[in-house]
């Protein structure tokens, strides 16, 4: 399956939220508590091929902007540059991502291949740094599973979740992501709930201007997590600056998982 996150993008509006608490930010992330249906689309075209999809436009229920309640909003745009298309996604002081939502297994084979192209990095950034967590480029996924697994911390954050959405909050989700300050092959754990993990794929060392990933899955997800994934239930890309409060900018190809 291959998609592009591009072409004329909808901007979405969101109603303004009160909630500041670090744990209401974790509920939105991949649901669409702060997103509405799309003002206006341009139909795109989907192709299947062997259970294969190709994704070239925009659709009402695709990819849909999250925006997190008291920040701001990183502005993402299609471009072309030297005739390629890419996703623009300008972050200043801000954050928030476009999800796009799947139906999936994963097994010993399944690959996720993107490109980077920074334009503009946070060389204060570090992911595993409450204060300086941001990342110029990530490409995230959520996973199906069994939430009676949860702690009881993590179980009581996705019934807030479901009472706020009507959707659970994933049981696991992974992200991948650039930063400066730490290895590549690195896990980080997220401070505010163990279901969030994040995989250093690019840093400074490999990963200067354009740079093409591939990944398996399933292999990365039992790095992280130490189990084999359950089934795959979205996918999406944010830039964010808001913690280090600066500039980040960098430009989205094509992502296909196989």
């Amino acid at each position: 399956m291959s998609f592009h996150p591009t072409a004329d993008l909808p901007l979405m509006r969101y109603h303004r939220a009160t909630w500041r608490s670090g744990l209401m930010m974790l509920c939105v992330t991949f649901l669409g508590a702060c997103a509405h249906p799309p003002q206006s689309v341009v139909s795109g075209t989907t192709r299947s091929d062997e259970g294969a999809r190709v994704w070239r436009g925009t659709e009402s229920s695709a990819w849909r902007e999250i925006r997190f309640p008291g920040k701001a909003a990183t502005q993402y745009r299609w471009v072309k540059v030297e005739g390629q298309a890419w996703l623009s996604a300008d972050a200043q002081r801000s954050a928030s991502m476009l999800r796009h939502a799947l139906d999936r297994e994963v097994g010993p084979h399944s690959q996720i291949r993107f490109e980077w192209r920074l334009e503009q990095t946070l060389q204060d950034a570090d992911v595993a740094r409450r204060d300086k967590e941001d990342s110029p480029a990530r490409v995230i996924l959520a996973f199906d599973g069994d939430r009676s697994e949860f702690s009881a911390r993590d179980a009581a954050l996705s019934e807030l979740s479901h009472l706020m959405t009507g959707e659970p909050m994933p049981y696991a989700t992974l992200m991948y992501v650039w930063c400066p300050h730490r290895e590549v092959g690195t896990v980080v754990h997220n401070p505010r709930t163990d279901r969030i993990r994040k995989l250093v794929v690019a840093n400074p060392n490999n990963a200067r201007g354009r740079v093409a990933i591939e990944r398996q899955i399933q292999a990365d997800y039992e790095q992280a997590f130490g189990q084999p994934p359950g089934r795959l239930i979205g996918v999406a890309i944010m830039t964010d600056s808001d913690n280090t409060q600066g500039r980040a900018r960098t430009l989205y190809g094509p992502i296909e998982i196989d």
